[in-house]
């Protein structure tokens, strides 16, 4: 708002603008209002609670706490409240009737009141709504501000003391005249608050109560322990009650109470009847479970559990021990050998039982522990060539008299490895196991590990070297490169000689492989390691199956980095021509000649075979088994009637085309 001011002095000053902020604070709410000497505005009322926080602690369910609470107008100017509220029914909010007009410094008192249905913690806001003026003289209005002022409202509702038995009732069961048996008993807290136990009383022949120790007070949650027990003095079933009194929600409770009398002494048995621990490592021990059992009509006192040897021991029976009618228990029985062999013993069980005497036969044998052995204590993979594998085999071998299991295998060492092993492995005694170890080196020069074994022998961490050498690979020539059979005929075979070379480093071939059947490789036996600098022959064999040109190629597979490493194969088959000799000689002048033998060589003078089966009667014969390209040397004898046979006739040379 703009005023024209006029000073005393008769000079007008400047047009004045002013504004007026207000600021609302929670919880406590708060309004600037001070006296302005220019626009003429006058102070606001402001509403303040006390307390600042409302709190009721615990409150029993079911009962009512009341806190008073204050509002006060400390501001300058009347305030009006209009409404009031709790935002929770476990809550209420009396006392005040609306509107409400405070002056300055004047106060209104209400009340809240925590009324819990449940146990737990509640929560509210107490919300009080007021409005206030502000008004300008010069002007001659003023505004109306609303506000709310929050008050922070909690409390925590809690239960009443209740006692809770565990169990609910006692059951002694059949208990032999004159003797005692004793069950416990709990009482709990189970409410929210605490609760004091003032008595407790015991009705019904032979039962009674002992470890308590009252009055006695329970915090919320807590327990106590005691002791019934039923001591009957005639034989029959007998119920009584123990009665509980307290402060509590509940101020009796009742515990019911049953037993039965009987006059003949229990009868203890065995299950097993007799423990076998088969076969124990030495050093190691073996449990197994036993169970006494009541099968008689009475309760009877276990008092003493005695052992013939010891290499037995017992664990989890506690004595003396009483067992009702049908009641049993069960402990182990525990063996631990200390020598290889058989080894027996008895436990003798003794009670008050009808059969005082219980004995329970125990047998073991003690076994050599576990030994893990292997084939090689180190493995040396040699030189091998930069990419390649080199595989040796382990074998791993249970040595000892008990079995073992192999839990763990691992390898170190750059390029080291191990396959066909999955672990986990167990070996019975003498029982052996083979996998395989490689070395595959990345880069040359030597390298070390170790192979190792983890398992459950008396060695556990058996260790096996490696050591190997990686070496550049080496290169693998043929010579020659391409070979050449020429013409060879159909049928017949034609052979030639080749080379294998390996430099830089030995090479081993693997393998020959070839892509034509009329080609076949000899002289030569894989696989084959050829030293570096060395060489290796074999002989390559043509043998055509059919007229024409036959090409192919041989792949020799080596460890070499060039491989696989080719030859290439050419020949030409040719068609079979078939050739015959046409022999004839003179007759012999001799007498009683029947006939004549022909024979033939391949080189001058002989040798010479036999060609005719039977002699000849006449002059004349063919020769029609002979094969292109070759020289052929022929002689005739003749055979008398007394089959008496000549010298051979001159010799004649036949040259095949």
């Amino acid at each position: 708002m703009q005023d024209s001011v006029v000073r005393r002095d008769g000079i007008r000053a400047e047009t004045i603008s002013l504004l007026l902020f207000v600021s609302l604070l929670f919880p406590s709410l708060t309004f600037s209002a001070t006296r302005d000497s220019f626009s003429g505005t006058t102070t606001v009322g402001q509403l303040s609670v006390a307390p600042t926080s409302i709190s009721f602690g615990n409150v029993l369910v079911g009962t009512s706490q009341t806190q008073s609470v204050v509002l006060t107008n400390s501001g300058g100017s009347d305030l009006t409240i209009t409404q009031a509220t709790v935002n929770n029914s476990a809550f209420r909010l009396s006392g005040l009737a609306y509107p409400i007009t405070l002056g300055s410094g004047q106060t209104a008192a209400c009340t809240v009141t925590f009324l819990p249905q449940s146990g737990g913690t509640a929560t509210a806001a107490l919300s009080v709504v007021f409005n206030t003026q502000t008004s300008y003289r010069h002007k001659r209005r003023a505004s109306t501000s609303t506000a709310t002022m929050t008050v922070p409202v909690s409390g925590l509702g809690v239960t009443a003391g209740q006692l809770l038995p565990t169990p609910l009732s006692l059951a002694f069961g059949n208990v032999q005249v004159g003797s005692t048996q004793t069950l416990p008993e709990t009482i709990t807290n189970s409410g929210g608050s605490s609760l004091t136990i003032s008595q407790a009383s015991v009705t019904g022949a032979g039962f009674g109560v002992t470890g308590t120790s009252l009055p006695l007070s329970l915090n919320p949650g807590q327990s106590t322990s005691f002791n019934l027990t039923f001591t009957p003095q005639a034989g029959g079933t007998q119920s009584g009650s123990l009665s509980i009194m307290s402060n509590g929600s509940t101020p009796t409770i009742a515990i019911p109470l049953t037993g039965t009398g009987v006059l003949s002494a229990g009868t203890l048995s065995s299950n097993p009847a007799s423990l076998s621990f088969g076969n124990v490592q030495l050093g190691n021990t073996q449990a197994v479970s036993e169970t006494l059992i009541n099968s008689g009509n009475s309760s009877l006192t276990i008092s003493q559990a005695n052992l013939s040897s010891s290499t037995f021991n017992i664990s989890g029976l506690t004595l003396p021990l009483t067992l009702n009618a049908g009641q049993s228990t069960t402990f182990s029985v525990v063996f631990a050998p200390q020598l290889s062999g058989n080894t027996g013993g008895n436990l003798t069980i003794v009670s008050n039982a009808s059969n005082s005497t219980l004995n329970v036969s125990l047998s073991g044998t003690g076994v050599a522990p576990a030994l893990l052995s292997a084939s090689a204590q180190s493995l040396s993979f040699g030189s091998v060539a930069t990419g390649t594998s080199q595989t040796r085999s382990e074998t791993v071998t249970n040595a000892g008299g008990s079995a073992l299991t192999i839990s763990q295998v691992t390898s170190t060492g750059t390029g080291f490895s191990f396959g066909g092993i999955n672990p986990p492995v167990t070996l019975s005694p003498g029982q052996n196991f083979t996998f395989s170890v490689s070395f595959t080196p990345t880069s040359a020069g030597n390298a070390s590990g170790a192979l190792s074994i983890v398992s459950n022998a008396s060695n556990p961490n058996y260790s096996v070297t490696l050591t190997g050498s990686g070496v550049a690979p080496g290169q693998l020539a043929v010579t020659p490169a391409t070979m050449s059979f020429g013409s060879v005929t159909v049928g017949s075979t034609f052979s030639q000689t080749g080379t294998l070379s390996a430099s830089s480093a030995p090479v081993t071939v693997s393998s020959i492989g070839g892509n034509s059947s009329e080609f076949s490789v000899s002289g030569i036996s894989l696989p084959l390691t050829i030293a570096a600098g060395s060489t290796a022959s074999f002989k390559v064999i043509f043998s055509p199956q059919a007229s024409g040109t036959a090409s192919a190629s041989l792949a020799f597979v080596s460890n070499a980095f060039n491989t696989p490493t080719l030859q290439s194969l050419t020949g030409n088959g040719i068609a079979a021509v078939q050739h015959s000799v046409a022999l004839t000689w003179n007759p012999s002048t001799s007498t009683n000649v029947v006939g004549y033998n022909v024979y033939r060589g391949t080189t001058s003078a002989g040798p010479y075979t036999k060609l005719n089966s039977a002699p000849d009667p006449g002059t004349s014969d063919t020769d029609t088994t002979v094969q292109s390209g070759q020289t052929y040397y022929y002689v005739v004898s003749a055979i008398d009637s007394n089959a008496n046979e000549s010298l051979f006739s001159n010799q004649v040379q036949a040259v095949i085309p």
